[in-house]
């Protein structure tokens, strides 16, 4: 917003060089240099912002979560709510909220189609624009999905979003990063995402066609219609 890299004439952050760990990968995964999430995100770029203080994002233009206001020095708490305690109305502003983002591109990023090797080194760019939902689903495959171990070979050992240590921390971020992004969307910083208290759930409570969608009446295996 000042014209600067990263906002460092506001002192909301600065340009630096990416640093990466330099620990020795385990001995469980032996391929190194083929898949683009090693050493991530070096593979596409070697400079990102840093950001200060209470400031985030790629350009450092938003505030950390928990802040607000010009400086993002106002603290803020919000409150998720279980999602069958919702009114109607607060069902409905989230339902219009999902569509809304399913029908607006993203202002801010696009996604890689092809493999760093399938670009030829960069030389090929195939990246393409992405609606502010389908971003969150294409982040959640791409770090879920199968590694690349060069000439069409894939090790499936681990899905290194889920069936490792990284499981909670990363799907707190993802959800949290999902919500902030739907708040500057809508204009409206007072939205969270309801979360669904399953634990005395004998099935899938919000598997019906006004929440994720019912099963379908002749295949269970499909949504309802």
């Amino acid at each position: 917003g000042d014209g600067s890299s990263c906002g460092q004439l506001s002192g909301r952050g600065v340009c630096q060089d990416v640093l990466i760990s330099n620990s020795t990968l385990g001995s469980q995964f032996t391929f190194v240099g083929v898949d683009d999430r090693e050493n991530w995100p070096v593979v596409f770029y070697n400079r990102t912002c840093q950001c200060l203080g209470n400031f985030m994002g790629y350009n450092c233009a938003d505030c950390k979560f928990g802040f607000r206001g010009p400086n993002c020095s106002e603290r803020r708490r919000l409150i998720r709510k279980e999602i069958f305690r919702m009114s109607s109305a607060e069902k409905n502003k989230f339902i219009a909220y999902l569509n809304l983002a399913k029908h607006t591109i993203s202002s801010d990023y696009v996604i890689a189609t092809g493999t760093y090797a399938e670009m030829n080194n960069g030389s090929n760019p195939l990246f393409a624009d992405i609606n502010v939902y389908d971003l969150f689903v294409w982040l959640h495959y791409y770090a879920s999905r199968d590694v690349l171990l060069g000439e069409d070979a894939i090790w499936r050992d681990i899905d290194f979003a889920h069936e490792a240590p990284s499981f909670l921390p990363w799907h707190r971020y993802f959800l949290l990063y999902w919500e902030h992004e739907i708040q500057k969307l809508t204009g409206d910083e007072n939205f969270t995402i309801p979360f669904w208290d399953w634990r005395d759930a004998q099935g899938c409570d919000i598997c019906t066609d006004d929440l994720l969608g019912g099963i379908h009446p002749t295949n269970s295996t499909l949504l309802s219609p």
